[in-house]
């Protein structure tokens, strides 16, 4: 019963914030009736933070080695800048637009990642540098201008939905999209299979299991929270196309994060980078390229941030990087380095996103929003040195 307890205490702390999350969302449905609940609130939650999203799975790799990036919205407000002049002046193909964004992206990252990693700037100083010349450049290319609109091609990437290729359904008057429901299935299945395997790993190799039941528990209740909010978005009008995406990404750099050579080079890193080097570790070039992995995320971001404003305006990207940063802090890394999850970033991202909009309902001003999210930093943080303290 004690090796019970023992795991799931540290299930409790592995999936803390997505409870603080869960309660935050309730705290929120209750204080404003259901509203906050409502299908088209709740898809409108996910598009309006879907570039805070993009930003903090590539701060979070950042933030494992100890340190972040502060040039992200600069670099938001230089590819919108230039997608604007492309698009809305020169009439240029979108496509061949988000592809020169993305480029653009790639060559600040490998930028800033030279001086980083082989002159050895400081992050925090190239970083800053950055973000006065990135945003100085956006504002001269669009001077003083805002570009607008966007073709429909464009914005499709940001507030676009996925078609029912499966057919509505007719749920009490209300037409249900039932292609979303089979996505949602779909990922489900793939989590539970993924998590028997993993138990499957784990019994082979000798280590402490939950009890089935409980176990069997935890992956249903996992499941019934993601249909819940699949059925939710199903309500309205399917999944949004930045949710695939959004996706994509999360899987993609967990895999990376957790599954792979590169992903372990990077928390050694985080972890001592001197031992990281002895040991055969290429430090410059991991650097190297976790930070032009993030100035192309950021591309990503100001096309997904433009596309959905439908305009490019000089001061898009303004304190984009502190919601990024704040955003892996909350979610659970250290500022030391070496700890942290792209799922946690996600969901401290998330649980961001979640005070602001469930704030906005209630209608407390803007300033009292700003002091909140502050104080909810800086507890995350506190959290963190106490917790260190407390197991040393």
């Amino acid at each position: 019963m004690n090796i019970v307890f023992a795991l799931l205490k540290k299930d409790i702390r592995r999936y803390g914030m997505v409870v603080a999350l869960a309660a935050a969302m309730i705290f929120f449905g209750i204080l404003t009736d259901g509203v906050f609940f409502r299908p088209v609130n709740l898809t409108n939650l996910v598009l309006q933070n879907s570039y805070v999203l993009i930003l903090s799975v590539g701060m979070l790799l950042c933030t494992l080695t100890g340190n972040v990036d502060l040039s992200v919205g600069s670099i938001v407000c230089l590819v919108g800048a230039v997608c604007g002049v492309m698009i809305v002046d020169w009439r240029m193909n979108p496509f061949v637009t988000m592809f020169v964004g993305l480029l653009i992206g790639a060559v600040i990252g490998l930028w800033q990642g030279f001086w980083i990693a082989y002159v050895r700037v400081p992050p925090f100083i190239a970083t800053l540098a950055g973000m006065l010349v990135f945003r100085g450049l956006g504002q001269v290319i669009m001077q003083g201008q805002t570009k607008a609109p966007f073709p429909r091609e464009f914005q499709v990437i940001a507030s676009g939905y996925i078609p029912d290729l499966a057919g509505g359904l007719a749920v009490g008057g209300t037409s249900l999209h039932l292609f979303s429901i089979l996505i949602g299935l779909a990922v489900v299945a793939v989590i539970v299979a993924s998590e028997a395997r993993k138990r499957g790993k784990q019994k082979i190799y000798g280590f402490e299991l939950l009890p089935k039941g409980v176990w069997i528990a935890k992956l249903a209740a996992i499941a019934a929270v993601l249909m819940a909010f699949t059925v939710v978005f199903a309500l309205y009008r399917g999944l949004p196309n930045i949710l695939i995406v959004l996706g994509a990404l999360i899987a993609g750099y967990h895999f990376l994060a957790a599954k792979t050579v590169p992903g372990r080079h990077i928390y050694a890193l985080g972890g001592n980078a001197k031992a990281a080097k002895l040991s055969g570790v290429k430090t410059e070039r991991v650097m190297f390229w976790i930070y032009t992995n993030m100035a192309i995320l950021a591309a990503v971001a100001a096309i997904v941030f433009t596309a959905r404003l439908n305009a490019a305006t000089p001061k898009a990207g303004q304190n984009f990087e502190m919601d990024a940063i704040a955003a892996c802090y909350v979610g659970g890394s250290a500022v030391s380095g070496g700890i942290g999850t792209v799922i946690g970033a996600v969901v401290g991202g998330l649980f961001i996103g979640v005070l602001n909009n469930g704030m906005s309902i209630l209608g407390i001003s803007t300033d009292w929003q700003q002091g909140i999210k502050g104080f909810v930093l800086l507890s995350a943080v506190a959290f963190d040195l106490y917790s260190k303290t407390r197991a040393s």
